[in-house]
């Protein structure tokens, strides 16, 4: 039969649907000290965005395979009495598990890989943008200009939205790159510009920006007004 929760702990919000699952599909979690029902399959990131929790993410988008390359939604997973790191855009929920999104570990943590990713691409507004969003003052790691924080969005999105494969991930370690088979023109790009599109770091520099590799900081201490429209 149907089944319809009618517990408020469970509910997405206003922004959701009721939504009627299965009851042999569902199961239980808590996430921030909310214990909620979902249905099996979905990741801890769809289960917290669906309770309106809010996981900063970089590398993942809803049209794509999910990665968990750039670790930025990491959460804290409390599972038989241990923690541990998990990214939350690839770990499934699971009966009984504890979910942190914003504990002082999580914290620390988003806010050394945001460091690390600015260190490769300072002048991505949308690394600018998260570095302000979490207090983020100081790079104490050297600045080096890559153009690319081998996130993979337009790997992905080349060849599962595209289907074209045109593009993909070259080398190991240090040395591993985005770019065609061989450097050299793929027959298959039909240059649509999608993997433009998505790269979070092909976009315009800030505004606030200074001298290359600052951090301008400036949506720090931007406040909402009201114009009265």
């Amino acid at each position: 039969m149907p089944f319809k929760s009618t517990d408020e702990n469970i509910t997405g919000g206003k922004d959701f649907p009721d939504l009627y699952y299965e009851e042999d599909n569902l199961v239980s979690l808590t996430i921030d000290r909310q214990k909620v029902r979902v249905e099996k399959g979905m990741t801890i990131l769809e289960a917290a965005r669906w309770m309106g929790i809010k996981i900063p993410t970089l590398c993942y988008h809803e049209g794509l395979t999910p990665w968990g390359g750039c670790r930025l939604c990491v959460v804290e997973v409390i599972k038989r009495g241990r923690s541990k790191l998990e990214a939350s855009c690839t770990y499934p929920v699971a009966e009984g598990i504890q979910v942190k999104t914003n504990s002082e570990k999580v914290q620390k943590t988003r806010r050394m890989i945001v460091e690390l990713l600015i260190s490769s691409c300072p002048n991505s507004r949308t690394l600018q943008d998260l570095a302000s969003g979490m207090g983020i003052t100081e790079i104490r790691f050297k600045m080096e200009d890559n153009d690319c924080i081998l996130c993979g969005l337009c790997v992905r999105m080349c060849k599962e939205q595209m289907m074209s494969g045109g593009i993909g991930f070259i080398n190991r370690g240090a040395k591993r790159e985005v770019s065609t088979p061989f450097h050299k023109s793929s027959e298959i790009c039909r240059g649509c510009g999608a993997c433009m599109y998505i790269c979070p770091v092909v976009t315009l520099q800030c505004r606030g920006r200074r001298e290359p590799g600052d951090l301008c900081n400036a949506c720090i201490n931007v406040c909402p007004t009201d114009f009265g429209f």
